[in-house]
């Protein structure tokens, strides 16, 4: 089959070439720059836990470009309406020191928290995902092709022709296309697949600066700060090598941020928390960020799809789109792998767009449905409104989480309405404490070779068949595969319409003992079932590939007519 075609070299394209190239597909990547990537300070992202690990098992070291980076010790949030209600006439009690220079309130709230994901500038991600596709093995597995942006595509019955104009004028041919341009993509508008949405939901004025904050580690959130009524509230998040970045929400409308204008926040934040109105700091970046929610239509037309900005624009309250973007690159790089080695069926390939179409418009509607609520808690009218203090508490825990990168709006999604879920519970299946189509959770497991690892390090490629069997850690693993249920699941695996991995795990949460769990290569959870159990095991891996059955039909998946993939 030809090379897969990944229009778009940003942060989520580079990922996906990777996950494909790692895969042993073959790849061209159409980079509409020339290969540099601009330092932007203020340009960050955040990884949870899900998406780190996803890049780290594809070879980038997104953590190295954090270090000395361990994440955010405490979290310290700033309760201004419950000081509004203790002082009506806007003086803040505790805004600052005793004698209203500035510096910790003095009813501050300090909350244990676990490390944080990863945050860091988005060029050093980007630059870490160009090394390990630089360091891909075989030469003919990725062709970086610089400088060319797409202006036509065609498709067939058997793949996709696009031509691209700028470096190289050309016509290229892939067995499929994925657009990850960006959010005025190319690939979108050529396959005629409307945006809808909303646009400058929040505006953000935002600098990267070098100093000297009271919190070392510690990230800040600070509602209506008294030193810039206009401002309804400013964040504070550490960077690597002592570099801050802030963040000022500022009021509805387009009105334009000067440069005087921001540089006139750094100096009054920086003098209302530390008293000094002439702090030593170094300015390092500015710009401003506006958060649009948009969700594409469609995600797969025919051989093409979409991904990234180029289907999804969220980011109100602190929900991060790079995160949405590389669980796009997670759900859709083993299903074109599967198709590209294999064929695959057309339910596994409209499964992308039902999956992660589904789960980023709930996103968008839980923080359209909890924006008005948090706002309304602490924004420009907070004077004004009446709001009990237990409602306060979880809008602010809703909006520190989201901007730290945690809590609900951002968690990996359940795919409890997939297509790819068994359409019943199998015989003989077990509840534990993972939701069916929920992430698994990423406990150690050891593998065949008797090599200590953990599960999401073995996700990607394959489905994996886990045995919950305590006491393994004393086995002799010489021996384990001939060990207890081990023979008789090994052969069931060997029976299964593709290959899979097994692993065994000492202890799962909520799993008894001899269950045995089947995940996708994606990690998300299939069926856990009680003991050995083969043709229950077959008929949910067939179930989680779309129903192999149906393979031969797939080997070029039917195309709409080119009026129809237009629409």
């Amino acid at each position: 089959m030809d090379p897969v075609i990944v229009a778009g070299a940003g942060p989520v394209g580079l990922a996906l070439a990777l996950a494909l190239a790692r895969s042993e597909v073959p790849v061209i990547l159409l980079d509409e720059s020339q290969g540099g990537d601009e330092p932007r300070p203020a340009r960050t992202v955040v990884l949870r836990p899900d998406t780190a690990a996803l890049l780290e098992r594809l070879g980038c070291r997104a953590a190295d470009a954090a270090e000395p980076w361990t994440g955010w010790r405490t979290l310290r949030r700033r309760q201004v309406v419950r000081q509004l209600a203790l002082a009506p006439d806007g003086v803040h009690p505790g805004s600052g020191h005793p004698d209203g220079r500035g510096g910790r309130p003095a009813d501050e709230e300090t909350e244990a928290a676990p490390p944080s994901p990863l945050h860091l500038p988005q060029h050093e991600l980007t630059r870490a995902l160009r090394a390990a596709l630089a360091a891909v093995p075989g030469e003919d597995l990725v062709r970086i092709v610089r400088g060319t942006r797409v202006d036509t595509l065609e498709q067939d019955a058997r793949g996709v022709t696009v031509h691209t104009r700028g470096a190289q004028s050309t016509w290229w041919r892939g067995g499929y296309l994925i657009g990850c341009d960006g959010p005025r993509s190319t690939v979108r508008k050529l396959l005629g697949v409307r945006f809808p949405g909303r646009t400058a939901v929040e505006r953000h004025a935002v600098a990267a600066l070098r100093a000297e904050l009271p919190w070392p580690g510690e990230a800040v959130l600070h509602r209506s700060p008294p030193w810039r009524a206009a401002d309804a509230e400013v964040l504070a998040r550490p960077l690597p090598r002592g570099v801050w970045r802030l963040d000022w929400l500022l009021p509805p409308g387009r009105d334009l941020v000067t440069p005087e204008a921001l540089l006139a926040r750094v100096r009054d934040t920086l003098a209302g928390w530390c008293g000094d109105p002439a702090l030593p700091h170094e300015l390092l970046d500015t710009g401003v960020h506006t958060v649009h929610h948009r969700l594409a239509r469609r995600w797969r037309v025919g051989r093409v799809f979409l991904a990234g900005d180029a289907a999804h624009l969220v980011g109100a309250l602190g929900t991060q789109g790079l995160d949405e973007g590389l669980r796009d690159v997670g759900n859709l790089s083993w299903k074109l792998s599967l198709a590209w080695h294999h064929g695959a069926t057309e339910a596994l390939l409209d499964s992308y767009q039902a999956e992660r179409r589904g789960a980023v418009g709930a996103r968008l509607r839980a923080a359209d449905q909890a924006l008005p609520l948090a706002r309304a808690a602490g924004g420009w009218h907070a004077v004004r409104r009446s709001v009990l203090p237990g409602a306060v508490r979880a809008h602010d825990a809703l909006l520190t989480d989201g901007h730290l990168g945690r809590g609900p709006l951002g968690e990996p999604p359940v795919h409890d309405r997939s297509p790819l879920t068994p359409a019943a519970a199998p015989e003989g299946s077990v509840a534990v404490d993972t939701e069916i189509g929920a992430l698994a959770a990423d406990v150690p497991v050891t593998a065949p070779d008797g090599s200590l690892t953990r599960l999401w390090a073995r996700l990607g490629r394959e489905p994996l068949v886990v045995l919950v069997a305590p006491g393994t850690g004393v086995w002799d693993r010489r021996h384990w595969l001939r060990a207890g249920l081990m023979p008789r699941l090994a052969a069931a695996i060997a029976a299964l319409p593709v290959g899979a991995e097994l692993l065994v795990a000492e202890e799962y949460p909520g799993a008894p003992a001899h269950t045995v769990l089947l995940v996708r290569p994606d990690g998300h959870l299939v069926a856990a079932l009680a003991g050995v159990r083969p043709a229950e095991l077959y008929a949910c891996v067939d179930a989680a590939l779309g129903g192999r059955a149906g393979r031969g039909a797939a080997e070029g998946p039917a195309v709409e007519a080119e009026a129809t993939a237009r629409r």
